[in-house]
């Protein structure tokens, strides 16, 4: 057998590292392209318990930006715990990073045919807070009061660069990331892709989650491994997040950079 054609039977190997429950439908859809997907979230979603008086609620506001289409589940838990389940309110704008969060913000029920959720659009060049940024300045004025949904950690650009425009800005942290637990099992798993020589492609979609997959492997002794995987990012900010070089400095490490949706991610893999 050549070494080209030892190559091209080389495994190709997805690790998925998005929260659980977010992996399963890009996993099959990368079986079927002949990909082996190791599912494995590198982080958790802890939810955060708050009393009702110390809870925002979006009738105080103009807008609620919401990060993610998981901050936009977990503050309306928190809502749904502490007042019962309720409408959206009418005129309170609804916004969010793109076009995948919109539909996760749709399928909560909440939000109405008569709610208006600003994000940027599918051939925007980012989905991110850059781009919402731009959305918002289409607008004929800012909203005067905003409410910020995130999480307890990440990037404070849109608040800031809101503020700097005289918004109102309340920041809102709904849910916690920590770092998932590996199970013996999964990092035996990757221990012998490791060991076989197979370079896995990670998925990393946030620099918590890529920091939180470093130090896992650290621990497990498969730091050396990690250098030389291959890398598909959902933004470009998590480049530095991840190895520059991969077996050595002449052997650049593999890193692909596309929009946070499954079918980028799913192009990106199959383009690696």
């Amino acid at each position: 057998m050549t070494q080209a054609s030892a190559a091209t039977e080389r495994p190709r190997v997805a690790v998925l590292t998005r929260p659980a429950g977010r992996n399963e439908i890009l996993a099959g859809r990368l079986s079927g392209a002949g990909w082996s997907s190791c599912i494995l979230p590198a982080l958790e979603i802890h939810p955060l318990p708050i009393a009702a008086a110390d809870l925002p609620r979006p009738s105080g506001y103009d807008m609620v930006v919401f990060v993610s289409g998981n901050a936009a589940r977990q503050y309306l838990d928190q809502l749904a715990r502490v007042d019962g389940p309720a409408a959206w309110p009418a005129g309170v704008i609804a916004a969010t990073v793109g076009p995948a969060s919109a539909q996760a913000l749709y399928e909560l029920g909440c939000f109405g045919a008569n709610t208006t959720v600003l994000h940027p659009g599918e051939s925007a060049v980012s989905h991110d807070s850059e781009a919402l940024w731009r959305v918002l300045q289409d607008l004929p004025q800012l909203p005067a009061r905003v409410l910020l949904v995130r999480g307890t950690q990440g990037r404070d650009w849109l608040g800031d660069k809101l503020e700097a425009h005289g918004v109102a800005v309340t920041r809102h942290a709904a849910y916690l990331r920590r770092p998932a637990h590996w199970s013996p099992a999964q990092l035996a798993e990757l221990r012998r892709w490791a060991d076989a020589g197979v370079s896995a492609t990670w998925l990393i979609t946030s620099g918590e989650g890529a920091d939180a997959a470093r130090a896992r492997l650290e621990a497990a002794g498969l730091a050396d491994w990690w250098e030389r995987c291959g890398f598909v990012l959902t933004h470009p900010s998590l480049a530095r997040r991840v190895p520059q070089t991969g077996d050595g400095a002449a052997c650049p490490a593999m890193v692909k950079i596309c929009l946070p949706n499954d079918e980028s991610i799913f192009q990106a893999f199959v383009a690696a």
